[in-house]
């Protein structure tokens, strides 16, 4: 054997050795919770939520979102064999002494296990009721969101013909979403007005909320809206994704306030006027992007949407769907509603 030969077999060998130690090493420094790593629509039985999985510097985290609410951080993530556990604890006064003051409070701990078939996420959550004598079993599936696109030029955006939403008449193309509730909303001079009146001492009227009957996909929505003080309403894009609206005139910065993404994009700037007065929305939806500009000032500006919010009709983010506006908060006034749609392009 030739001194070349035994070279190239020595380098064949080395580059062998080489590949396999990079392979291994990748093998010890990816975390076996890996598959769940990714944030998930969550199928609920008659409702949407949200989980994401990441793994931080040593152990695993998450966010969760179940039917309504605020997306929250969980309480634990923890991974066992090929079933993923996540806690969400909620703690619960007992007793209280006679300032008030809590002398016993209980953790109780709501329980979620996943799994992964076929790239779908299998889950069932155990909710302990509050008085802690039973718990209640959800079974749901899940699906991957697929990774945001890249944040679109709305300068490019094509907009289809306006389409007036609300005729200043009556609830035309509006419907009850759950028709056994009551239906809060009336028209008014040309105002659409969602007034739902408890009356003391009788029994607490269940008011629903409305939704267009029309669908849409991406679009640019205009609409002006007045509140009443310590009100609160919202308006739900696509039926997934809901525009706070609040009456948080002066109040700091919070996801929770006026032309918010609800509990997930803040509003760059506070611009909310006081309540009692007209307030012009101006809101884009493209691409799972969301801008929107409050009283003639962008407070978001083409942010990516992470997931659904709380109240969502479904955590489908990619089919058609309608505005629709809460009607079991407060009290507070809707006019001129107008659609763009943005049109694909081909």
């Amino acid at each position: 054997m030739t001194k070349k030969i035994i070279i190239r077999i020595l380098i064949c060998i080395a580059v062998v050795t080489l590949i396999l130690c990079l392979q291994c090493s990748k093998k010890k420094t990816s975390s076996p919770a890996e598959p769940f790593l990714d944030r998930w629509a969550l199928l609920l039985p008659d409702g949407a939520g949200w989980l994401e999985v990441r793994q931080e510097e040593g152990y695993l985290d998450g966010d969760l979102l179940w039917y309504g609410g605020s997306v929250t951080p969980v309480s634990s993530v923890v991974l066992n064999h090929d079933t993923l556990i996540v806690t969400q604890n909620n703690n619960v006064v007992r007793k209280r002494d006679a300032d008030n003051n809590p002398v016993r409070t209980q953790t109780l701990t709501t329980w979620i296990e996943c799994h992964l078939q076929n790239e779908e996420l299998i889950g069932k959550a155990l909710i302990p009721v509050r008085s802690g004598e039973s718990l209640n079993v959800t079974i749901f599936t899940g699906k991957r969101i697929p990774p945001l696109p890249p944040t679109p030029n709305l300068s490019e955006a094509e907009y289809g013909d306006p389409i007036s939403l609300f005729n200043g008449k009556d609830l035309t193309g509006w419907t009850l979403i759950d028709t056994s509730q009551t239906n809060g909303f009336k028209v008014e001079n040309g105002v659409l007005i969602n007034d739902p009146v408890q009356k003391e001492g009788e029994p607490r009227i269940r008011y629903g909320n409305i939704r267009t009957t029309d669908t849409f996909e991406d679009f640019n929505l205009t609409i002006e809206v007045n509140i009443v003080e310590h009100s609160n309403s919202g308006i739900y894009l696509r039926g997934i994704y809901e525009i706070q609206i609040l009456d948080s005139y002066q109040q700091p910065l919070d996801p929770h306030n006026m032309g918010a993404l609800y509990s997930r994009i803040t509003p760059s700037v506070s611009v909310e006027k006081p309540a009692g007065e007209w307030q012009t929305l101006d809101i884009t939806l493209c691409e799972r992007h969301l801008t929107v500009v409050l009283n003639e000032q962008t407070i978001i500006d083409n942010q990516p949407i992470l997931g659904v919010t709380g109240g969502a009709l479904t955590a489908d983010e990619f089919s058609p769907g309608p505005i629709y506006l809460q009607g079991d908060h407060g009290k507070v006034s809707f006019r001129n509603i107008v659609l763009r749609p943005i049109l694909k392009n081909d």
